[in-house]
Parts: structure tokens; C-alpha cells; sequence
């Protein structure tokens, strides 16, 4: 089994026991400030192998004046419908519709704990591995872009920076997690703190 050094050497089952041990919720904003009216989604946390090394797959969504999350990385995912059964549902609906990942293709290791958004979103990352390669077929509307980075690239702290924020309504400073560059495309917010929390239980 793998130590916090190299989490390339970790298996299957290795993730899968691992993502048994919670850790707590995270936020993009503070705690206190969030209203009881947080609107469910879900993402998925897609992990492959390329060259005997983990990688993360995720996506630049397509930019569109006047919403702020557009143009953002991302993973695939999105709010919670109606017909959807679970949270899970939503996190494979969403990630056939946007990035063609079929259902029926990934196994699902199993989740971390929900993070809250600025928008006001409580989101429930599912965390599976995929095939690759694989042939993606991207939404050309919403989605610019699919990419992966590594893992241990991810998990370097020299590749990442947290940047103290203010929020308008509270006196106290917020952390914001912000990447260096991979290939070009910026990591920040809520899905690096999502991103550092899938490698906080992976290190465990």
C-alpha cells in the first residue's frame, strides 16, 4: 500500500477503503453565512491510469457572458432534477450528458464529503475509475475543453497557493485555493478544495 509520497502506487481497493474515512465538509464560504437552503448537485471525480500514474480528468466549461462559473475548470456535473433517484444519479446523468462517460463503463469507488459553494450549492463528489483510453464525446455547448492532470502533480504543494479572500457579509478572511498552470488551464475554487480534499483521504 501506498504512503503519502507517491499515491501513484495506490490500487483500486486502496482508494475505495480509503474514501471510507471522511473527512469533514468543506466551504467557499464561512460556515455561518450559508442559508438552510442550499440546492443539492453532484459531480463526478473521474480517475484514470496513464503510464502507470493516476490522473484526474476534468473539464473547462464553455464561457458565457453574465454566469460566473462558466469558463471555469471543472468536474463534470451539475444540480440535482427532480427525476433524478439519487445524488449519485445526478453525478452520472451529468457526466454522460456533458462528457459521454457512460455509466455502465466506470466503476464507482465511492464519495467525499459535500462542499459548499459560493452559489449556494452543496455539492456530493462521487470519485469512480474509467477506462483509457477512452472515446469522450463533449457537450460542444457547454463544455470548451476535457484534460486530465495527475494526481501527484495535484497533490505537490508547490503547485498550489491559498489565498486569503473576504466575503462582503462577514468580517473574517476565506480561503481560496488557487493551482499553478497545468497545460494552460487554471484550477481554483471550489473544485480544487474539492480536488485537495479527495487527496487529504487518499493520503490517509
Amino acid at each position: 500500500m501506498a504512503g503519502a509520497s507517491n499515491l501513484d502506487q495506490l490500487d483500486i481497493e486502496d482508494i475505495r477503503a480509503r474514501l471510507h474515512a471522511q473527512n469533514g465538509p468543506t466551504y467557499d464560504v464561512p460556515p455561518e453565512l450559508l442559508s438552510d437552503n442550499a440546492r443539492e448537485a453532484a459531480v463526478l471525480v473521474p480517475l484514470l491510469r496513464i503510464e502507470e500514474a493516476w490522473h484526474i480528468l476534468f473539464i473547462r466549461r464553455t464561457h458565457f457572458e453574465g454566469d460566473r462559473h462558466s469558463g471555469q475548470v471543472a468536474f463534470a456535473g451539475g444540480k440535482r432534477d427532480q427525476d433524478d433517484d439519487s445524488l449519485l444519479a445526478t453525478a452520472l446523468r451529468e457526466a454522460e450528458e456533458e462528457v459521454g462517460i457512460a455509466a455502465s463503463d466506470i466503476k464507482l469507488l465511492g464519495n467525499i464529503n459535500h462542499h459548499h459553494t459560493i452559489s449556494e450549492f452543496q455539492v456530493r463528489p462521487y470519485v469512480a475509475v474509467m477506462p483509457w483510453p477512452y472515446t469522450l464525446k463533449p457537450d460542444n455547448v457547454e463544455v470548451a475543453r476535457v484534460f486530465t492532470i495527475p494526481l501527484n502533480w495535484l497533490a505537490e504543494e508547490s503547485n498550489y497557493r491559498t489565498e486569503q479572500r473576504h466575503h462582503p457579509q462577514s468580517q473574517r478572511p476565506w480561503p481560496v485555493v488557487y493551482y499553478d498552470l497545468y497545460d494552460g488551464e487554471m484550477l481554483w475554487g471550489a473544485t480544487a478544495r474539492m480536488t485537495l480534499s479527495l487527496i487529504d483521504v487518499l493520503r490517509q
